[in-house]
């Protein structure tokens, strides 16, 4: 019998449960998009470019922010990931500063960037030291609860982000959309449960498949790239398992080429391929022809399709099988989900936190 049938292994494994923390990430949303309602931000004048500042499960909400907003988004959004702010970053400029933690010391360098461009600037953490700069600078703050891991906070972080920018009516009314993804995302919660067999549960099923595995995710550019780069990195920080991702059509023009060499360790390669109905009739095209061509050279291909009518339901279900498939595959590496040693251990030799 797999572990993963077996609730009293998985859970003795899991102590700080990060299984539970994902289960209730519906109710991170319902909680953040009513605690963003109330939220009445002063738009800037002028505002030619929102900039979201921040590293890790604490940028991974721009990313999605720029994907479900799609072609509504009235300005254009960067997400910044690094010490220093793009040169362009000016007075005309919007600044997310996003910090789960407060105390991560590239956005902690970029809110002090933004502050000397005299940019306008709204963070969202859960306190520490942004917090107690944006309070004293007069920078409206959104305020999450603390103690989780930043990646197990996206409900909150990715909502929060969003209500701001309908506040700020940078985007269209999302009400309806949400409410959509919620009941869409608590009907997977019961489909992907613990509780449901390996034999019945399509995450289990799919960390099964991958078990042992490097992992390639490759989804198209524009709609699903930021669910890959999610889906890499949850399974890295859960499973501690190494994976990769690219999207297609620029994966066509580079890497498809390298699925020759080394044959034998292809072989031992996980590919999940992340669909969306709404990609380009040519990026559709090519996901079947990249699968005929590398289903051959890899131990394992699956294709997952997203659900829901909605852009904003539509990621958010191919993200939220991507966080189960990478605790069940974290069960099945006898490792526990929770914490994040190495990096623990490099913020310690730097002196700074996400």
């Amino acid at each position: 019998m797999s572990i993963l049938d077996q609730p009293d292994l998985c859970t003795a494994l899991d102590p700080k449960s990060m299984m539970s923390l994902l289960q209730s990430f519906p109710e991170q949303i319902q909680a953040a998009w009513k605690a963003g309602r109330e939220i009445s931000p002063a738009k800037p004048v002028g505002t030619r470019v929102l900039i979201v500042t921040g590293l890790g499960g604490s940028a991974i909400g721009g990313d999605l922010a720029r994907s479900v907003s799609g072609a509504q988004l009235r300005v254009p959004l960067i997400v910044n990931r690094d010490y220093d702010l793009p040169g362009f970053a000016d007075a005309d400029s919007l600044v997310f500063a996003c910090s789960y933690s407060g105390n991560t010391e590239e956005t902690l360098s970029a809110y002090e960037q933004a502050r000397r461009a005299k940019a306008s600037i709204v963070c969202i953490t859960s306190g520490g030291k942004l917090e107690s700069m944006a309070k004293a600078d007069g920078c409206p703050v959104i305020s999450l609860p603390g103690g989780l891991p930043p990646r197990a906070a996206l409900g909150y972080s990715l909502f929060g982000l969003l209500s701001a920018m309908q506040a700020l009516q940078f985007i269209d009314n999302l009400d309806q959309p949400v409410g959509e993804t919620l009941a869409l995302l608590t009907r997977q919660r019961d489909r992907f449960d613990p509780a449901n067999p390996l034999s019945t549960n399509p995450a289990k099923a799919l960390a099964d498949a991958l078990k042992g595995r490097i992992i390639a995710i490759y989804a198209s550019s524009g709609i699903m790239d930021a669910a890959a780069y999610r889906w890499r990195s949850q399974i890295a920080e859960n499973a501690k398992n190494l994976a990769f991702h690219h999207v297609l059509p620029e994966m066509n023009h580079n890497e498809l080429v390298g699925w020759k060499c080394p044959e034998e360790a292809l072989r031992n390669l996980g590919v999940v391929m992340l669909r969306d109905r709404e990609d380009h009739p040519q990026v559709q095209r090519r996901f079947e022809l990249t699968g005929e061509l590398i289903a051959e050279k890899a131990g394992v291909l699956r294709e997952v399709w997203s659900e829901g009518d909605s852009l904003l339901a539509r990621i958010l279900s191919i993200i939220y099988l991507g966080d189960y498939v990478s605790v069940y595959l974290a069960y099945l590496n006898d490792t526990d989900p929770t914490p994040v040693r190495v990096i623990d251990y490099l913020k310690q030799k730097l002196g700074g936190s996400r």
